[in-house]
């Protein structure tokens, strides 16, 4: 901020010279503009604009927030206070002539990609990007295989990648996950990448990922029992006619993000004793106490789930490492499970984050998720 306010007293001193200092400021600075606790995000173009609004995904915050005009220029900008080691994925909302328009941040180069387009993203001073996202020299990489799935669930042929670690033997026996969303997770997460790091270090045991994909996404992963009769009773015994999968519950495990952690631990409850494991990654556990939920028809089959759920969450007998962002809206029906399936008997790792409903923030929690629920040897001694 206190560059910004700089730059507007240089061009209260001299107007003349504006449209030099503004070139200055941008060349010289990284946008947004991080000083502190302070982001100060920035617009500059020739053209007027009538407004600029700061459109985000921090729950709290207001989503929508305006801009001010620097000076008589066509600057603007905006300061807003975020945590230390925040990541915020944003766009600006312009106003023209009565025409509005979302963009992203002309001045930030930082983009994150995900099944609707792209976002310009902010990090705070201590967020890092991990390490073990990128290829690691030396690793040997899995392989991806695509087999038919063959349905009377769904009426249809369906299809599953199947991740195989590079010293995959036929003979063997592996743990299992079975990933909703799989494309996703290999496109926007880099989940293979993640897999092929994790298990070169030995952190991560040599394991089996089948990558699903709904057709009818939010209405087949919504608490819906064909979801789980499909995953059971003919995703799995097709995957285990094919591929060495250990047998062990405590080895077989199901994964997914928002209605894909609705998903999975749907399928644990309606299937108790085959997956001994779970990772679920912002959840959309709605619940009500009383009234309604005020989500749309989509989300009533998932508030049913979980408050029979919640009389008795020690039904899915599996051990549980959960995430949510604390600037997602769900946050609080996911903080509120995690006394309930404690005292239920569960094992239960939480962790929180300071980011949003986003791949990337998914992403940063793979290392720590699957490490904790299918450790390889290094990490059970070292960690």
């Amino acid at each position: 901020m206190q560059a910004v306010l700089e730059l507007a007293r240089r061009i209260e001193e001299a107007p003349q010279k504006a449209p030099r200092e503004l070139r200055a400021f941008v060349k010289a600075n990284a946008f947004p503009i991080v000083e502190g606790d302070t982001a100060t995000f920035f617009f500059w173009d020739d053209r007027p604009i009538d407004a600029i609004y700061l459109v985000h995904w921090v729950f709290g915050l207001e989503s929508r927030q305006p801009f001010a005009r620097l000076g008589n220029t066509n600057a603007w900008y905006l300061p807003i206070d975020l945590p230390d080691s925040a990541r915020v994925e944003y766009k600006f909302e312009l106003t023209r002539r009565g025409q509005r328009a979302w963009i992203r941040d002309p001045l930030n180069p930082l983009r994150a990609y995900d099944p609707f387009g792209s976002n310009s993203v902010c990090p705070m001073p201590s967020y890092r990007e991990p390490a073990w996202i990128e290829p690691e020299t030396g690793v040997r990489e899995g392989r991806v295989e695509l087999i038919p799935v063959k349905s009377k669930v769904y009426g249809q042929m369906r299809e599953a990648r199947i991740y195989m670690p590079a010293e995959y033997k036929p003979h063997k026996k592996y743990p299992l996950v079975i990933c909703h969303d799989g494309g996703d997770y290999l496109k926007y997460a880099g989940i293979k990448t993640v897999l092929d790091n994790l298990i070169h270090r030995n952190e991560v045991a040599p394991l089996l990922v089948a990558f699903t994909d709904g057709v009818d996404r939010n209405r087949e992963y919504g608490a819906n029992p064909k979801q789980a009769e499909y995953l059971v009773e003919e995703l799995l015994p097709t995957v285990e006619r094919r591929f060495g999968v250990a047998r062990n519950p405590a080895k077989r495990g199901l994964m997914g993000a928002s209605f894909g952690g609705v998903s999975s631990l749907f399928t644990a409850w309606q299937y108790p004793g085959v997956f001994g494991q779970l990772m679920l990654q912002s959840g959309s556990f709605v619940f009500t106490d009383v009234g309604s939920h005020d989500r749309g028809p989509l989300f009533d089959p998932v508030v049913d789930f979980t408050n029979t759920f919640r009389g008795d969450p020690g039904r899915v007998a599996a051990r549980i490492y959960q995430s949510c962002g604390t600037f997602e809206s769900l946050i609080y029906y996911n903080r509120s499970l995690l006394p309930l399936m404690r005292k239920a008997g569960l094992t239960v790792r939480f962790v929180e984050s300071q980011d949003g409903h986003n791949w990337i923030a998914w992403r940063d929690r793979l290392r720590e998720g699957l490490t904790w629920l299918f450790p390889g040897h290094l990490w059970m001694t070292y960690e």
